[in-house]
């Protein structure tokens, strides 16, 4: 497990030309923090989904977070680990960080979530969308998400802590050679909350679907 003391040493020692860019030495120093993320993912209830791994998320993203909120989470094949999501060339998201956003990545093989709820701030205004209140909950196979910010009340089963993120096989994503990483067969999280910058899935459920514009997101 890299410490913060580790993760400040690689940053130091990380060459920057007074020539080039200091977007190179940005992009630079975030490659080297994501060899760092640390293993406080479980004890936080760290979870959802996404991956630029085997079933990598392909886009550039928008560089606006969302909010995802679920009342309960099950799941089976579960990974997560550290990475790294790129904005289109130009966005006007990208402010200082070079068009890139540090990140966790989970996945989860097959997914049921209660009351879903997912909101995005457009300024002024907020994006809603909610799903999976009433009897059916939301079913999800090969979900996929990539955040910055997770909470919840989290249990794991035959949980490994530490792989190489290139080695994952419980949910068929894989990271890059070298990243830490962690896989379970099983997860539970309850009361879940995160910052999102990207989700897929192959197959997303999603019954009574409601969406709306409030002054309040999730």
């Amino acid at each position: 497990m890299a410490s913060s003391s580790d993760a400040t040493a690689s940053t130091d020692s990380t060459p920057e030309k007074e020539s080039g860019s200091g977007r190179r030495g940005r992009v630079r120093l975030r490659r080297a923090a994501v060899m760092a993320v640390p293993a406080t993912a479980v004890a936080a209830g760290l979870m959802i989904l996404t991956a630029q791994g085997a079933l990598g998320v392909q886009f550039a993203i928008s560089g606006m977070p969302f909010t995802v909120t679920a009342t309960e989470l099950n799941g089976t094949g579960f990974e997560q680990f550290g990475n790294l999501d790129n904005m289109a060339d130009g966005s006007p998201n990208a402010g200082d960080t070079g068009g890139q956003v540090l990140v966790i990545t989970s996945a989860i093989k097959n997914a049921t979530l209660t009351k879903l709820c997912q909101s995005v701030d457009l300024g002024g205004t907020n994006l809603v969308i909610t799903a999976g209140g009433g009897t059916d909950k939301v079913q999800a196979t090969n979900l996929t998400t990539d955040s910055t910010e997770l909470s919840g009340d989290a249990a794991f089963n035959n949980i490994e802590i530490g792989n190489d993120a290139s080695t994952l096989d419980k949910a068929g994503v894989q990271g890059n050679k070298g990243v830490f990483s962690q896989q379970a067969d099983t997860v539970h999280i309850g009361n879940l909350r995160q910052t999102n910058y990207s989700t897929t899935a192959a197959v997303f459920k999603l019954p009574g679907l409601k969406l709306r514009f409030s002054d309040s997101g999730c």
